[in-house]
């Protein structure tokens, strides 16, 4: 029960900051983005380990700053 209310808890905030994303560029959303999706993933992963929700959210800026969305 404890994790699921953390994990729903840290979607909540970190979905609650995205709406700062208007003066971002593509890059900087992408970053943010990608980390939340994967903070998010990592917590779900690892049953809410702070360990995978922060490798989770390390990787996931990563890959989101890598994504080149101008085709």
């Amino acid at each position: 029960m404890k994790t699921k209310f953390t994990s729903t808890l840290a979607i909540a905030i970190v979905a609650a900051s995205l709406g700062g994303c208007a003066g971002m560029s593509t890059q900087d959303r992408n970053t943010a983005v990608g980390a939340a999706v994967g903070g998010a993933a990592g917590a779900v992963l690892t049953g809410g380990s702070a360990v995978g929700t922060v490798g989770g959210a390390v990787v996931g800026g990563v890959v989101g700053n890598k994504v080149d969305t101008r085709r």
